[in-house]
């Protein structure tokens, strides 16, 4: 029901910010389980302690993040045991490649030297075609159900967990 009532409580929360919860917790997921992985070796200690900084920083978005999903506008999460790492290596490459369209796109509209804007169109559209077949290869097996909410939902709770207790 619609309200313009900016104080109104609703039940769930809207669908739009459902996805972008969605967009952050799977993103913050990914990056804490690579620091966690790369963290021991970054041998300069002044980098080593940012390192530390974005590991208990991005611990605690997603635990206050995670505190939202029982809020999605609908289904039912169960946790999911996966033995390899192959939605998260796949997770990692989407993340890349959607930064990387959103960086381009944002760096072209910076460029006035028509050879650069030439080479970041160039780069842009392989950007794009890079992220489709991304997506595409996740969509088909299952690690990302963006047709599903509830199981979209579901994975990230999992992998938000998982990288919380690396």
């Amino acid at each position: 029901m619609y309200s313009n009532q900016p104080n109104q409580q609703y039940a769930h929360l809207a669908w739009h910010e459902t996805m972008e919860l969605h967009e952050l917790t799977a993103f913050q997921s990914n990056q804490l389980m690579l620091f966690k992985m790369v963290h021991d070796d970054v041998k300069d200690p002044q980098l080593h302690a940012l390192y530390l900084e974005a590991i208990k920083g991005t611990e605690q978005n997603l635990k206050e993040l995670l505190q939202f999903y029982p809020l999605a506008p609908q289904g039912t999460r169960a946790h999911v045991n996966e033995a390899d790492k192959t939605a998260f290596y796949a997770g990692l490459l989407l993340g890349f490649a959607k930064t990387a369209v959103r960086s381009y796109a944002i760096g072209i509209t910076e460029t006035a030297t028509p050879k650069l804007r030439e080479t970041l169109q160039k780069q842009l559209n392989a950007g794009i075609a890079l992220h489709a077949k991304v997506y595409y290869f996740m969509l088909e097996r299952g690690l990302y159900p963006s047709y599903d909410l509830p199981k979209l939902l579901a994975g990230d709770v999992a992998t938000a967990n998982k990288a919380l207790s690396l």
